[in-house]
């Protein structure tokens, strides 16, 4: 592993040799797309091959000087690139023989029968196709933060289309039915049960949490919106018609889904990171969001033994939902919990899975290649599933192999 330390934009870290585009693109993102502070970690058959950081810890803050600097081990909420890390549970619950994804829901929530939901099975939900990815009122920001009353409305909810029948983005509502699931089936909360099942055995634990302890806020960053710069290799995007209509129009099931709560939260609040909303609110660092996804296909350096078993990482990529998102309004491509490579969110290869952050943050593994790919970043733009740094650094990764 060679030291980067001193490469120009205020980069720190290591890169074996072969990997170095990953370092020359990360430092490009720095003075061509608007970062402020990130860091990316690729592993690669478990052993770690890239390991860089730079920038400021706070999005807002000054550029790197004392406690100011992004470091090694500084994380910042992933948004719902926590998706993943969910995902994960329910998949090692069935795996283990306690959840079965062709089971109703309702057979584990009694509650959730109501109103036509029925139908909706346990593989519905990982695939967005549950039909509830809205509410017809908005949970306040402390309603959300409140695990009973916010499963309650949910349960409550009547779907927006006939379960199993189509698919679309459950962004807020994912934290409910996955969370709750998860509680029913192991009696467990959330944050709890991937503490002591994931994290721990990974070694992940002074990196990745469901509800951030209170001893570790100090390592997390202040999160907020960029602007894009103008010129070659900037931030810009521009969303397609359809897209930009959806988004502005406060009815659409879009802005619904996304605004299932209402306002949006701080995401720097104290109280709300130490909360646990598996579909947005997961807190990591480069590092541990890689190796999470490493330790899902294959034993990771340091003692972390495999998670999934192949027949696990073949449900968790194999195609269960595709075509036009009714929330998100492009095509989309998912697993059972996990978006798979394709135009709306490009990974390594065809056999990726993963999950994108909106605003930045990405991970994923690739099992033919043996990678595993982890960035977090303070600054949020305005995509959703493709962020042009993180998407660089796919590029450079994939020249690299």
């Amino acid at each position: 592993m060679d030291d980067v330390t001193g490469v120009t934009g205020g980069v720190h870290g290591t890169v074996a040799a072969g990997f170095e585009p990953v370092r020359d693109a990360f430092v490009r993102n720095f003075g061509e797309r608007g970062e402020r502070g990130a860091a990316v970690t690729v592993y690669r058959d478990g052993r770690r091959v890239v390991d860089l950081w730079g920038g400021a810890k706070d999005v807002d803050g000054d550029l790197p000087a004392g406690d100011a600097s992004w470091e090694r081990g500084t994380a910042q909420i992933v948004r719902s690139a926590t998706k993943g890390v969910a995902a994960a549970a329910l998949l090692l619950l069935h795996q283990r023989g306690e959840l079965d994804l062709d089971a109703p829901v309702g057979s584990y929530w009694p509650e959730f029968k109501a109103r036509g939901k029925e139908r909706v099975l346990v593989r519905h939900v990982l695939a967005h196709r549950a039909g509830v990815p809205a509410l017809d009122r908005p949970l306040t920001p402390a309603e959300a933060l409140d695990p009973d009353l916010a499963a309650a409305v949910v349960a409550a909810q009547a779907p927006f289309w006939e379960p199993g029948e189509d698919h679309g983005y459950h962004a807020q509502t994912y934290s409910w039915l996955t969370g709750e699931l998860v509680r029913r089936v192991t009696g467990r909360p959330v944050g709890e049960w991937l503490a002591d099942e994931i994290a721990r055995p990974l070694g992940l634990g002074r990196g990745l949490w469901l509800g951030l302890p209170e001893a570790e806020a100090g390592r997390v960053g202040r999160l907020g919106r960029i602007e894009a710069p103008v010129g070659p290799g900037g931030l810009r995007m521009r969303p397609k018609r359809n897209v930009a209509e959806a988004y502005a129009d406060a009815e659409s099931l879009t802005r619904r889904a996304f605004g299932a709560i209402d306002p949006s939260p701080d995401e720097n609040d104290a109280a709300y990171r130490a909360a646990a909303l598996p579909a947005s609110n997961g807190v990591a660092t480069a590092d541990a969001l890689a190796r999470f996804y490493a330790g899902l296909i294959g034993d990771v350096e340091g003692g972390g033994r495999r998670l999934f078993a192949p027949g696990t990482v073949e449900l968790a990529r194999a195609e269960a939902s595709a075509g036009p998102d009714r929330v998100l309004v492009v095509g989309t491509r998912f697993g059972l919990g996990y978006m798979l490579h394709g135009g709306a969110s490009p990974l390594l290869g065809p056999g990726s899975f993963g999950h994108p952050g909106r605003g930045g943050a990405l991970g994923f593994a690739d099992p033919e290649s043996g990678v595993a790919f982890g960035y977090v970043t303070n600054g949020m733009n305005k995509g959703v599933t493709a962020d042009p740094r993180a998407q660089s650094l796919v590029r450079a990764l994939r020249e690299s192999l």
